[in-house]
């Protein structure tokens, strides 16, 4: 396999990305984001822009978060799940989309529209997003897979985006190597370290390095027996 550059959740820090990305080999690297690009941060739609353009130019693995399909529920339901959505981040992410500044006096659904059509093709590109990638042993999700399930990947949606303790904690049959995000790293080490979290069994490796709470915004290269480098960046 080609080895592969995983990126963890980056929410927005356009500027930590960019300093991640300097120590990816582009020549011998695929790179692969593992969701949850948007929301809090920086400046979520510059980090949209930037991963959509490098995906138009190279071949590049981006996989939907829980973070991305929130926004795609806003904009199907803008009056139900606006409230929810900027408790979540949703602000900054709404703020830096739309051109010039919010009118106070727009509805979700004026909001909504806006956005679909000031920005309908990093939209369509979130959208499209795939909910995980397989190769050799490892698997590369946002949140994780059911466990209970007789083949994993018969995962239900949400929870390929979604789920936690049955992932992080459930035996793992299957053979493969989760590389993964969703849960912040600080929230599974007992000490509260921002550094990579790797299960017991060494199965599951969480690269979510909690960057927008202050936290590392972590890559890892992945090649077809091991992982051989691990970088991090922070504020």
């Amino acid at each position: 396999m080609k080895p592969i550059f995983a990126v963890g959740d980056v929410h927005g820090e356009v500027t930590l990305l960019d300093e991640l990305l300097e120590s990816w080999d582009k020549e011998r690297e695929r790179l692969l984001f593992v969701g949850d690009l948007i929301d809090r941060g920086e400046n979520p739609a510059a980090v949209l822009r930037k991963v959509k353009a490098l995906a138009d130019q190279t071949d590049v693995i981006v996989l939907k978060g829980n973070h991305e399909q929130m926004l795609l529920d806003f904009l199907e339901n803008p009056t139900e799940k606006m409230h929810y959505y900027l408790s979540q981040g949703g602000m900054e992410t709404i703020q830096s989309l739309i051109a010039d500044s919010l009118d106070k006096k727009m509805t979700p659904e004026g909001l909504a529209e806006r956005i679909k059509n000031e920005a309908s093709e990093l939209i369509d590109f979130i959208r499209n997003l795939p909910l995980y990638y397989e190769e050799g042993k490892y698997v590369f999700v946002h949140a994780g897979v059911d466990f209970s399930k007789k083949d994993w990947h018969d995962t239900e949606e949400r929870d390929f985006f979604w789920i936690r303790e049955p992932f992080l904690f459930g035996k793992n049959n299957t053979g493969k190597v989760f590389i993964f995000g969703h849960t912040p790293v600080q929230n599974l080490h007992s000490n509260g370290s921002s550094g990579i979290w790797v299960s017991e069994d060494k199965t599951r490796l969480d690269i979510d390095g909690g960057a927008v709470f202050g936290g590392e915004l972590h890559g890892v290269v992945v090649e077809e027996n091991l992982i051989t480098k691990s970088f991090s960046v922070k504020k």
